[in-house]
Protein backbone atom coordinates (compact mmCIF):
# COMPACT_ATOMS: atom_id res chain seq x y z
CA UNK A 1 0.00 0.00 0.00
CA UNK A 2 1.69 3.29 -0.90
CA UNK A 3 2.04 5.96 1.68
CA UNK A 4 -0.69 8.23 2.36
CA UNK A 5 0.32 12.29 1.85
CA UNK A 6 -1.59 15.60 2.72
CA UNK A 7 -0.72 18.50 0.76
CA UNK A 8 -1.71 22.00 1.83
CA UNK A 9 -1.01 25.13 -0.55
CA UNK A 10 -2.96 27.54 -1.26
CA UNK A 11 -2.16 28.29 -5.07
CA UNK A 12 -4.01 25.88 -6.93
CA UNK A 13 -0.93 25.64 -10.13
CA UNK A 14 1.46 24.44 -7.69
CA UNK A 15 -0.87 22.45 -5.91
CA UNK A 16 -1.69 20.42 -8.58
CA UNK A 17 1.62 20.14 -10.14
CA UNK A 18 3.22 18.80 -6.92
CA UNK A 19 0.07 16.44 -6.59
CA UNK A 20 0.48 14.64 -10.13
CA UNK A 21 4.51 14.81 -9.53
CA UNK A 22 3.76 12.87 -5.86
CA UNK A 23 1.41 10.48 -7.52
CA UNK A 24 3.44 9.63 -10.56
CA UNK A 25 6.27 9.00 -7.69
CA UNK A 26 3.86 6.20 -6.25
CA UNK A 27 2.37 7.85 -3.56
CA UNK A 28 -1.51 8.53 -2.58
CA UNK A 29 -1.95 12.19 -2.34
CA UNK A 30 -5.05 14.08 -0.58
CA UNK A 31 -4.81 18.16 -1.63
CA UNK A 32 -6.27 20.76 0.75
CA UNK A 33 -6.07 24.54 -0.29
CA UNK A 34 -5.76 25.68 3.24
CA UNK A 35 -4.66 24.69 6.90
CA UNK A 36 -8.52 24.77 8.20
CA UNK A 37 -9.75 21.92 5.02
CA UNK A 38 -6.54 20.25 5.74
CA UNK A 39 -7.31 19.74 9.03
CA UNK A 40 -10.83 18.31 8.64
CA UNK A 41 -9.48 15.67 5.99
CA UNK A 42 -7.02 14.75 8.72
CA UNK A 43 -9.69 13.83 10.94
CA UNK A 44 -11.34 11.79 8.38
CA UNK A 45 -7.73 9.99 7.24
CA UNK A 46 -4.40 10.41 8.86
CA UNK A 47 -1.70 10.88 6.55
CA UNK A 48 1.84 9.11 6.75
CA UNK A 49 3.06 12.50 5.96
CA UNK A 50 2.29 15.92 5.51
CA UNK A 51 3.71 18.61 3.12
CA UNK A 52 2.58 22.23 3.88
CA UNK A 53 2.88 25.42 2.39
CA UNK A 54 3.80 28.62 5.16
CA UNK A 55 1.99 31.47 3.54
CA UNK A 56 -1.92 31.19 3.61
CA UNK A 57 -4.09 33.14 4.57
CA UNK A 58 -6.49 32.62 7.88
CA UNK A 59 -4.12 30.05 9.42
CA UNK A 60 -0.44 29.72 8.34
CA UNK A 61 2.06 27.26 8.28
CA UNK A 62 3.25 27.83 11.26
CA UNK A 63 0.01 27.95 13.24
CA UNK A 64 -0.41 24.46 11.25
CA UNK A 65 2.22 22.91 12.53
CA UNK A 66 1.11 24.04 16.16
CA UNK A 67 -1.95 22.85 15.83
CA UNK A 68 -0.79 19.32 14.81
CA UNK A 69 2.30 19.47 17.19
CA UNK A 70 -0.54 19.68 20.14
CA UNK A 71 -2.51 16.76 19.39
CA UNK A 72 -1.28 13.61 20.37
CA UNK A 73 -2.09 11.65 17.29
CA UNK A 74 -0.08 14.06 15.15
CA UNK A 75 3.18 14.98 17.43
CA UNK A 76 5.48 12.77 15.96
CA UNK A 77 3.64 13.02 12.08
CA UNK A 78 6.78 14.12 9.68
CA UNK A 79 6.34 17.52 7.98
CA UNK A 80 7.86 19.04 5.42
CA UNK A 81 7.37 23.13 4.29
CA UNK A 82 7.29 23.81 1.03
CA UNK A 83 7.90 28.16 0.97
CA UNK A 84 8.99 31.44 -0.36
CA UNK A 85 10.56 32.40 2.35
CA UNK A 86 14.38 31.49 2.74
CA UNK A 87 15.55 33.69 5.14
CA UNK A 88 18.02 31.98 7.77
CA UNK A 89 15.47 33.09 10.53
CA UNK A 90 12.26 31.76 8.97
CA UNK A 91 13.93 28.53 8.41
CA UNK A 92 14.98 28.34 12.01
CA UNK A 93 11.33 29.22 13.39
CA UNK A 94 10.38 26.07 11.42
CA UNK A 95 12.60 23.76 13.31
CA UNK A 96 11.54 25.43 16.15
CA UNK A 97 8.29 24.68 15.91
CA UNK A 98 8.70 20.93 14.86
CA UNK A 99 9.17 21.22 11.54
CA UNK A 100 10.71 17.87 10.12
CA UNK A 101 12.48 19.72 6.45
CA UNK A 102 12.40 22.96 4.84
CA UNK A 103 12.13 23.17 0.91
CA UNK A 104 12.02 26.74 -0.57
CA UNK A 105 10.80 27.78 -3.32
CA UNK A 106 11.65 27.51 -6.05
CA UNK A 107 12.33 23.62 -5.68
CA UNK A 108 13.53 20.69 -7.59
CA UNK A 109 10.62 18.01 -7.24
CA UNK A 110 13.47 15.48 -7.18
CA UNK A 111 13.99 16.53 -3.71
CA UNK A 112 10.84 17.24 -2.84
CA UNK A 113 10.63 13.04 -3.42
CA UNK A 114 14.15 12.48 -1.86
CA UNK A 115 12.81 13.99 1.76
CA UNK A 116 9.58 12.81 1.83
CA UNK A 117 11.03 9.21 1.28
CA UNK A 118 13.80 9.98 3.77
CA UNK A 119 10.92 11.10 6.15
CA UNK A 120 9.05 8.60 6.14
CA UNK A 121 11.70 5.61 5.91
CA UNK A 122 12.87 7.07 8.81
CA UNK A 123 9.33 6.97 10.70
CA UNK A 124 8.94 3.34 10.03
CA UNK A 125 12.61 2.68 11.45
CA UNK A 126 11.82 4.49 14.50
CA UNK A 127 9.35 1.95 16.60
CA UNK A 128 12.61 -0.62 16.49
CA UNK A 129 15.06 1.58 17.11
CA UNK A 130 14.35 4.50 19.47
CA UNK A 131 11.37 3.54 21.92
CA UNK A 132 7.74 4.45 22.24
CA UNK A 133 8.40 8.06 22.92
CA UNK A 134 8.96 8.50 19.02
CA UNK A 135 5.48 6.91 18.08
CA UNK A 136 2.23 8.57 17.97
CA UNK A 137 1.38 7.68 21.96
CA UNK A 138 -1.24 5.08 22.87
CA UNK A 139 -3.05 7.12 25.41
CA UNK A 140 -4.43 4.45 27.45
CA UNK A 141 -0.97 2.72 27.45
CA UNK A 142 0.79 5.84 28.65
CA UNK A 143 -1.82 6.46 30.97
CA UNK A 144 -1.50 2.78 32.39
CA UNK A 145 2.27 3.82 32.53
CA UNK A 146 1.01 7.53 34.99
CA UNK A 147 -0.59 5.23 37.24
CA UNK A 148 2.16 2.91 37.69
CA UNK A 149 4.42 5.83 38.25
CA UNK A 150 2.44 7.00 40.29
CA UNK A 151 2.14 3.87 42.54
CA UNK A 152 5.91 3.47 42.70
CA UNK A 153 6.26 6.67 43.82
CA UNK A 154 4.02 5.77 46.77
CA UNK A 155 6.24 2.78 47.23
CA UNK A 156 9.78 4.33 47.13
CA UNK A 157 10.69 3.73 50.29
CA UNK A 158 10.39 -0.07 49.83
CA UNK A 159 12.06 0.30 46.53
CA UNK A 160 15.46 1.29 48.46
CA UNK A 161 16.09 3.58 50.99
CA UNK A 162 19.90 3.49 50.48
CA UNK A 163 20.14 3.38 46.30
CA UNK A 164 23.17 1.65 45.19
CA UNK A 165 26.08 3.73 44.34
CA UNK A 166 25.32 4.28 40.06
CA UNK A 167 27.19 6.91 37.73
CA UNK A 168 25.24 7.95 34.65
CA UNK A 169 26.25 10.92 32.40
CA UNK A 170 22.82 12.78 32.34
CA UNK A 171 23.21 16.95 31.47
CA UNK A 172 20.80 19.33 33.13
CA UNK A 173 18.23 19.00 30.96
CA UNK A 174 17.60 15.24 30.74
CA UNK A 175 17.83 15.24 34.38
CA UNK A 176 15.13 17.93 34.75
CA UNK A 177 13.19 15.66 32.62
CA UNK A 178 13.66 12.36 34.49
CA UNK A 179 12.78 14.30 37.56
CA UNK A 180 9.24 15.45 36.38
CA UNK A 181 9.10 12.01 34.99
CA UNK A 182 9.44 10.58 38.00
CA UNK A 183 6.75 12.94 39.15
CA UNK A 184 4.38 11.23 37.24
CA UNK A 185 4.14 14.52 34.39
CA UNK A 186 3.09 13.68 30.69
CA UNK A 187 5.29 14.79 27.46
CA UNK A 188 2.73 18.09 27.44
CA UNK A 189 2.89 19.13 31.05
CA UNK A 190 7.28 18.63 31.16
CA UNK A 191 7.09 21.11 28.12
CA UNK A 192 5.03 23.62 29.67
CA UNK A 193 7.05 23.48 32.46
CA UNK A 194 10.26 23.85 31.35
CA UNK A 195 8.92 26.36 28.65
CA UNK A 196 10.20 23.97 25.37
CA UNK A 197 8.17 22.05 23.05
CA UNK A 198 6.73 18.61 22.77
CA UNK A 199 8.97 17.36 20.35
CA UNK A 200 12.02 18.24 22.60
CA UNK A 201 10.76 16.52 25.44
CA UNK A 202 9.96 13.87 23.50
CA UNK A 203 13.64 13.77 22.15
CA UNK A 204 15.06 13.84 25.45
CA UNK A 205 13.41 11.10 27.01
CA UNK A 206 14.10 8.99 24.45
CA UNK A 207 17.70 10.10 25.47
CA UNK A 208 17.08 8.93 28.80
CA UNK A 209 15.62 5.39 27.43
CA UNK A 210 19.32 4.82 25.89
CA UNK A 211 21.35 5.37 28.54
CA UNK A 212 19.08 4.11 31.18
CA UNK A 213 18.32 0.82 28.68
CA UNK A 214 15.05 1.25 29.48
CA UNK A 215 11.56 0.98 27.28
CA UNK A 216 8.76 3.13 28.86
CA UNK A 217 8.13 5.50 30.98
CA UNK A 218 7.20 3.03 34.12
CA UNK A 219 10.95 0.96 33.81
CA UNK A 220 12.94 4.51 33.05
CA UNK A 221 11.15 5.82 36.79
CA UNK A 222 11.55 1.87 38.43
CA UNK A 223 15.17 2.27 37.63
CA UNK A 224 16.06 5.98 38.57
CA UNK A 225 14.31 5.10 41.59
CA UNK A 226 16.18 2.10 42.22
CA UNK A 227 19.67 4.00 41.72
CA UNK A 228 18.72 7.57 43.24
CA UNK A 229 19.18 9.56 39.68
CA UNK A 230 15.53 11.54 40.41
CA UNK A 231 15.72 14.30 42.84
Amino acid sequence: MSAQLLLVDDEPGLREAVKDYLQESGFSVQVASNAREGWDLMQQNTPDLVISDIMMPQVDGYQFLKQLREDPRFQALPVVFLTAKGMTGDRIQGYQAGVDAYLPKPFDPDELIAIVENLLNRRMAKPQSTGEENETPDIAELANQIAQIKALLTQRNAISQSPAPFKIDLTPREQSVLNLVAEGLMNKEIARRLETSVRNVEKYVSRLFSKTGTNSRTELVRFALEHGLAK
